[in-house]
């Protein structure tokens, strides 16, 4: 009765929705974040998340047999829903069908489980004799459980994170940590024993293996990365729960058994999402992780010999002694002990410690330390000591930024696998605008033809600072105004010793922070003659930017006669069709696809596409005949391709359709 009154009381917060609050101006993410999802949809959230252990526990109670592997039916259940969201619901339905469709699923569920409430066995009679249940579980119990569930859960998400940012930025590929996580209760908790016991023996080798690429970055081989990186993680993730299983206690303290684990996934969870990015200036948790899983799998030995050596009387001293030599050869690769017969340490002692990693499998905590300094030896040391160097990293709630640098002749600024800026250091270089913002793109045409267009006072926005490299264009008397969702990246484009493009061409430019949807929106009416929306962050898409009413807002903004700059390069997704069906309502607009040469590389120049839009055609046509004005093309639209909206919208058309920018 208290599990359907909690339905029923929850039901009050349908149709399910996010809140319609708008963050305030400096709120903090961390705080914000969390409490919008809360708000708008914990109570259902919480009730919906007790259901799985609640009709265990009535399975139990129904005499029905072990109820332990409902949760691996109840896994892929969610598995199938994940898969289904972006690939059949997201682009068939809106998101205000969706949520009448979700709230329907939710009111059967609660008739259903006032049915099975109803099909539960009345109270024993009074000279039943009483059932003798084990005692409860240790607290000792308790924390294996949370420790077991929260290093998978962390896990998947710094999975995630590791692999969009520094492997390979694709589009929905959020789904596959996700969904691999959930099948791997699936296979940790199934009546066949079989894939549990593969993943608990296969899991060192994996770890081993992806060891080598941990503190790699970018890979030339990126679709390998990911496999091996996403095989580990299931396999991990299933050793680590199949364990958690196999101690699992009498039903009739199930509950608990699932509290522990819950509890065990929230802590995973805040320490990736919350916890981490506060701490670390890279995804240093990720490591972590892995190490962690390495010490909580309990594996066999694979040699006998290793395993006589550490199980004996002087386990320790062996151990320290491995431990020792494992820590010479780490340090090894730093290029501290110079070579061998000619063949550098630093080549052959990673190969060194992976086979002595192997020699150890089966004993926990010597492996994990040899698999932390194997993972040191493949740029974990070199990554260290760029996080020492003030400033060379930053981590943000919005992302991971670096300063490279390119002996001497270019500094870049990194945000996982896509350069967002490049300054050139030779002298009278400093000034020249590079990458997607050359003088022959889109963009460096339409800002060339700013002065002739809106004469010498032009008032110019542009959406997303960067290093700041379109501050390069400015003349004086123009009027510009950034506007820059991330505080991290506005004090990087302030800092002299990192970049000078702002404080060499528009020192005194103002930056407003915040999401550009809700500040452009909070301004006066046609406030920009230029408006240039450059947000792209990785090859992620925001794609509330790009939503019809996004375009609205920017309409607003600009003059009648104004011009709306955006930038659509990518990868994995040809945006043309998004942007064409948007220019539909009233625009007009060009497209122009700079390609590079040499020359232009030679400048540290990209290939790039930007689409051109004004509410007024002679505008565009003033601009088609400035300098390089021939280069902009009509815009072609995508038959049967809708625009997107805030109620609906989906890039899986996008990204089938191929086509997309490669970029540098």
């Amino acid at each position: 009765m208290i599990h359907i009154a909690a339905l029923a009381l929850a039901a009050l917060m349908l149709p399910i929705g996010l809140g319609t609050a708008n963050p305030p101006v400096g709120a903090n993410p961390y705080v914000w974040v969390p409490w919008l999802l809360i708000s708008s949809m914990g109570p259902l959230f919480l009730v919906v998340a007790a259901q799985a252990p609640l009709m265990q526990r009535w399975y139990a109670l129904s005499g029905a047999g072990d109820p332990y592997p409902l949760y691996a039916a109840s896994n892929l259940g969610s598995f199938g829903g994940l898969i289904a969201y972006p690939l059949v619901v997201e682009p068939m339905l809106s998101v205000t069908n969706q949520s009448g469709l979700w709230s329907a699923g939710y009111l059967l569920l609660l008739c259903l489980v006032a049915l099975s409430a109803l099909a539960l066995p009345r109270a024993a009679a009074p000279d039943a004799a009483p059932v003798a249940v084990n005692a409860g579980p240790s607290r000792k119990a308790i924390l294996k459980w949370i420790m077991l569930a929260a290093i998978p859960s962390g896990l998947m998400l710094s999975t995630s994170l590791h692999l969009t940012t520094d492997i390979l930025a694709m589009p929905l590929i959020w789904v596959l940590p996700l969904g691999l996580y959930l099948l791997s209760f699936s296979a940790a908790f199934a009546n066949n024993r079989a894939l549990a016991g593969v993943a608990t023996i296969a899991a060192p080798f994996l770890l081993l293996i992806v060891a080598f690429d941990t503190f790699g970055g970018p890979t030339i081989h990126p679709y390998f990365a990911m496999a091996a990186l996403l095989l580990c993680l299931f396999v991990v993730a299933v050793a680590l729960h199949a364990r958690m299983f196999d101690s699992r206690p009498d039903p009739a303290h199930l509950t608990t058994f699932y509290l522990s684990m819950s509890v065990g996934g929230m802590i995973g969870g805040i320490f990736c999402a919350l916890l981490a990015p506060l701490v670390f200036d890279w995804t240093y948790e990720h490591p972590i992780l892995l190490v962690a899983s390495a010490a909580a799998i309990v594996y066999r030995p694979v040699f006998a010999f290793a395993s006589k050596l550490l199980s004996g009387p002087r386990k320790v001293r062996a151990a320290l002694w491995i431990f020792t030599f494992a820590l010479f050869l780490s340090l090894a690769t730093t290029g501290l002990f110079g070579g061998v017969s000619g063949m550098p340490l630093t080549r052959i002692a990673p190969i060194f410690l992976a086979l002595l990693g192997v020699l150890v499998i089966g004993h926990r905590f010597v492996f994990a330390a040899v698999l932390a300094l194997l993972m040191l030896s493949m740029g974990g040391w070199k990554m260290a000591a760029l996080s020492s160097r003030e400033g060379q990293m930053t981590r943000s709630y919005f992302g991971i930024y670096s300063i490279g640098e390119e002996a001497g002749k270019k500094r870049m600024l990194i945000h996982g696998t896509t350069v967002h800026g490049v300054q050139l250091l030779g002298a009278g270089q400093e000034t020249l605008p590079t990458s997607y913002y050359a003088p022959q793109s889109g963009v460096g045409l339409a800002m060339a033809a700013a002065p002739a267009l809106f004469g010498e006072k032009a008032r110019i926005g542009v959406v997303g600072l960067g290093a700041g490299t379109l501050s390069c264009y400015a003349k004086p008397g123009q009027s510009w105004r950034y506007y820059e969702i991330d505080p991290a990246v506005a004090a990087i484009a302030r800092d002299t010793s990192k970049f000078t493009f702002l404080s060499r061409c528009l020192p005194s430019a103002p930056v407003a922070i915040g999401d550009a949807r809700l500040v452009l929106a909070a301004e006066e009416p046609g406030r920009a003659d230029l408006l240039a929306i450059d947000a792209f962050s990785s090859d992620a898409v925001p794609m509330h930017l790009l939503t019809l009413e996004a375009f609205q807002i920017y309409r607003r903004n600009v003059t009648p006669n104004g011009l709306l700059l955006v930038h659509i390069s990518n990868r994995f997704l040809d945006l043309r069709p998004v942007i064409a069906a948007a220019a539909q309502q009233g625009w007009t607009a060009r497209l122009l696809h700079y390609r590079v040469d040499d020359a232009g590389r030679a400048l540290a120049h990209s290939s790039s596409k930007w689409v051109a839009m004004s509410p007024s055609a002679q505008t565009i046509a003033r601009l088609e005949r400035a300098p390089g004005g021939e280069k902009w093309t009509p815009l072609r639209s995508k038959p049967g391709f809708s625009a997107w909206t805030d109620n609906h919208g989906s890039t899986l058309p996008l990204l089938l359709s191929g086509e997309g920018e490669t970029s540098n």
